[in-house]
């Protein structure tokens, strides 16, 4: 199971994920161009203390990330408000990469179109979304409890 950010335009959303998927054992993937420079001292910045307990990788590019070794074999899996189901309806694996879009823009065609496919988080009507780490955190939760990959701890 993998976490991606596609171009983070938050420096403290990306913080955020580095914690996240440090304390739940998931691999980070951060898909650049970000909204801000992503120098070594601002990732460090962003990470905190978290930043050597997670598993990290960078990417220029939706290419570059679709072509790495460790996408091969599994889903991505786009979470978004339009998702085409609700994410405790999805049948989750171990090889999903969960991928959310930008924190300004969403998640752009090129996106949807490399998604397998895509979820959504029910909510209160009238309201736009959830911050997109807390949306990424209630995914990955589930697709951890249907994976058994809470078990590990």
């Amino acid at each position: 199971m993998r976490l991606a950010l596609y171009q983070p335009d938050i420096p403290q959303n990306l913080g955020a994920a580095f914690r996240l998927c440090a304390c739940l054992g998931v691999a980070l993937d951060i898909i650049e161009p970000c909204g801000f420079p992503l120098t070594n001292t601002a990732m460090k910045r962003a990470a905190l203390d978290y930043g050597d307990k997670a598993v990290a990788t960078r990417h220029a590019s939706l290419n570059a990330f679709r072509a790495a070794p460790e996408r091969q074999g599994g889903r991505l899996v786009l979470i978004e408000t339009d998702g085409a189901m609700n994410f405790q309806d999805f049948a989750f694996s171990t090889g999903d990469t969960l991928i959310l879009g930008r924190e300004s823009a969403g998640s752009p065609g090129e996106l949807y179109a490399a998604a397998q496919a895509s979820v959504r988080i029910p909510m209160v009507r009238g309201l736009r979304s959830l911050n997109v780490i807390n949306a990424g955190a209630i995914v990955l939760t589930e697709a951890m409890r249907q994976t058994g990959a809470w078990e590990k701890f």
